[in-house]
């Protein structure tokens, strides 16, 4: 049973509604002048059709609870929500300024700041539905600058919907070895370059699986040599430029070498405290704008500035989208002593505390230091076959008593390098995986071991 924040979410829940309906009422009030238009709709249908799916919206894990931490969801924070439901009573469209006037300003505000992140002073760049359609846009930005040498490199463990999406641009795509930590292995990337030409080199800021950085400072070093656009893959990882000098040297310095990358991809409903969907991608060089030139017979404007609708492959986007991640900005700055980045360094304590408490019981084994809030661990057992089968097993007991983790699929010789009896009698192994995203999750991650070792002590021995 889920306990004290269950309550607090509760009471948080309702005061969010309280708040939500002033601030209604402010704009209404903003809007007094119109002539009076009765909207049609039935009242009492809607609270019925809302609480049949409230019922349905109960069939779901609890991923605003400390016990959730399986994927990379991080519920909002409520400023965030309710400027979200209070723009959306305008329904803004950013696709021009037409459609979202108001909107459109907070965007190119969102922008400036997020760039500001990054040490871009002057940045080109939108929201998006997501990280996805932020790299597919800086991949094809890649092609347009450069069809004679279209080929993308990634590593291994980048985002799978980048190989997706070189198909889609229909370019070569290359991948490239990762080290032990996980990390694109720059050797490997030599070798590669020496052979082949590569148009864009794709940054993973944080894979998904490891949270692993890859060397962005080695791969900006090798951009003149190789003449590379390099995009930085900072969809999960980005925000932790932020708080880099608490971060270990290898990762304050990939981390600060970011601001030398052409473009960038950042998932601000990932860290950013926003909702679904909520991506954004900065370019640092605002000529590459000239790509995206297009004529719209069917559109007016009302300025004759650039619009985002110019500079997306995305038409119609959600201004409230850019309401809610300015209302959370403006609420919490990016400044790396403030609250915003006291929280992600909790998270990045949270991921060390757990490690440390698995690391100091037998049974149990971490797949490499946390470099980011991401923690890789594993059982025991003295076959991977086995291995697989019991970390499944506690995988799913851990669920049934309330703690949700995730799996993650590996070769068996990167579990090997940590746990050096197993017996290699398949290629691959499952093992355990903690996305603790939230700052409660600090607090929590004494009591997460102990649902874990329930777990443990409950499922039986697997040869």
């Amino acid at each position: 049973m889920l306990s004290d924040p269950d309550a607090k979410e509760r009471w948080r829940w309702a005061e969010e509604g309280r708040i939500l309906e002033e601030a209604l009422a402010q704009l209404a009030q903003l809007f007094g002048g119109e002539p009076t238009c009765e909207p049609d709709w039935d009242a009492g249908r809607v609270r019925s059709v809302l609480s049949q799916l409230a019922l349905k919206l109960a069939d779901n894990y609890p991923y605003f609870h400390p016990l959730y931490a399986g994927q990379m969801l991080k519920p909002p924070h409520p400023v965030a929500r309710l400027a979200w439901a209070l723009a959306l009573t305008l329904n803004p469209n950013n696709h021009a300024r037409d459609g979202g006037r108001a909107t459109s300003q907070l965007e190119q505000e969102c922008i400036t700041r997020l760039g500001r992140l990054f040490g871009w002073e002057s940045v080109l760049g939108h929201l998006t539905g997501g990280g996805t359609v932020a790299n597919l846009e800086a991949l094809w930005v890649g092609r347009e600058l450069h069809p004679d040498c279209p080929a993308i490199a990634a590593s291994t463990d980048a985002h799978y919907t980048h190989a997706r999406m070189a198909r889609l641009l229909g370019v070569p795509f290359i991948l490239v070895p990762v080290g032990a930590d996980g990390a694109m292995n720059l050797d490997a990337l030599d070798r590669i370059l020496d052979q082949t030409p590569v148009g864009t080199v794709v940054a993973t800021v944080g894979t998904t699986g490891w949270g692993a950085i890859d060397p962005v400072d080695g791969l900006v070093a090798r951009k003149d040599r190789y003449r590379y656009r390099l995009h930085a893959d900072a969809a999960y990882g980005g925000y932790f430029n932020l708080i880099r000098e608490r971060l270990s040297k290898a990762a304050r310095l990939r981390l600060e070498a970011v601001s030398a990358c052409d473009s960038l991809a950042i998932d601000p409903h990932k860290h950013g405290l926003q909702p679904y969907g909520c991506g954004a991608i900065l370019f640092q060089d605002p000529t590459v704008g000239s790509v995206y030139q297009h004529e719209s017979p069917y559109t007016y404007f009302t300025s004759s500035e650039r619009h985002l609708g110019e500079i997306s492959l995305e038409c119609s986007r959600p201004g409230a989208a850019a309401a809610a991640l300015w209302a959370t900005l403006e609420l919490l700055p990016l400044a790396p002593d403030g609250l915003f980045a006291d929280h992600l360094w909790k998270s990045c304590c949270a991921a060390r505390t757990l490690a440390g408490c698995l690391q100091a019981h037998p049974a149990w084994v971490i797949l490499g230091e946390p470099e980011l809030d991401i923690l890789v661990f594993s059982t025991r057992s003295p076959r991977a076959s086995a291995l697989s089968r019991l970390n499944r097993a506690i995988f799913d007991r851990a669920a049934s008593d309330g703690l949700h983790l995730a799996l993650l699929t590996i070769p068996v010789g990167k579990a090997r390098s940590t746990l050096p009896d197993l017996n290699p009698d398949v290629g691959e192994v499952t093992v355990l995986r903690a996305c603790l995203m939230k700052p409660e999750h600090l607090e929590w991650g004494v009591r997460i071991f102990d649902y874990l070792e329930k777990a443990r002590l409950a499922t039986p021995v697997l040869e």
